[in-house]
């Protein structure tokens, strides 16, 4: 997949706005989204890196955005019930129509997550404050390459099984945790023409996305999740042709 993209980085920016002014300010001055998308910069310096969040006219994701988005990337938290659901409804015909989207953490409750999977992607959590080992179970999957297994995280919130989701396409990364817990942490799905990575590990209290070995791995997701631009569908709507009997 070409290096020059279109990439979109949502994040909802409740922390940074109402919940943790102070603290995300030390760790994330720029917000979380500010962060992943400094990290990807580096991996795609010819692409065009933007971001997004929930406060924004149409949380910044209207039709004209989204047709030339590449691959969206999903952070959110504790604002999921915010997010129009036409917004998305809008989100989810540009997966089916090729646009590649990655969900992040705590994102894994998001609408268009739970829509497009189908299930309720509850988890055990726990917030300590724990190590979180990543370990690389499909190495020769394109998202594990060049990472190194396991990723240490010094510390993280804690994410468990059960894990309610779909039997995934790609089981890539597995986490483990000083409480004994697994999680599998790094999932793929395809939706129609869409491609969609899951990975877990980036909670807004710890400084996750500066690790570098975090952003390879995003960085690697967003080139497996984008697809070729003559690939992509202009999406339509559900049962198009439903009335050709009545011709």
């Amino acid at each position: 997949m070409t290096d020059k993209l279109n990439i979109l980085v949502w994040n909802e920016g409740v922390h940074e706005a109402r919940n943790q002014p102070e603290t995300m300010g030390e760790m994330y001055p720029k917000g979380i989204h500010g962060a992943i998308a400094d990290g990807l910069k580096g991996f795609y310096p010819d692409s065009g890196i933007t971001t997004a969040a929930l406060a924004d006219p149409e949380h910044g994701l209207s039709e004209e955005t989204l047709a030339a988005t590449d691959v969206l990337l999903w952070w959110g938290h504790v604002a999921h019930a915010e997010v129009s659901d036409e917004v998305v409804e809008r989100v989810q015909r540009h997966v089916l129509g090729g646009m590649g989207l990655i969900v992040l953490h705590s994102g894994h409750f998001a609408k268009i997550f739970t829509r497009l999977l189908g299930t309720t992607c509850s988890l055990k959590w726990r917030n300590d404050g724990e190590r979180e080992l990543v370990w690389t179970v499909k190495p020769s999957h394109p998202i594990a390459a060049g990472v190194e297994s396991p990723i240490v995280i010094p510390k993280q919130e804690m994410y468990g099984e059960l894990f309610d989701i779909p039997e995934p396409d790609d089981l890539i990364f597995i986490s483990s945790f000083e409480g004994g817990e697994v999680f599998r942490s790094g999932v793929t799905f395809s939706r129609g023409k869409g491609r969609i990575f899951y990975f877990s590990p980036g909670d807004q209290e710890y400084p996750v996305y500066h690790q570098p070995q975090i952003q390879q791995v995003i960085a690697n997701g967003v080139g497996w999740v984008a697809q070729p631009k003559q690939f992509r569908e202009a999406p339509g709507v559900a049962n198009a042709q439903r009335d050709w009997y009545l011709a």
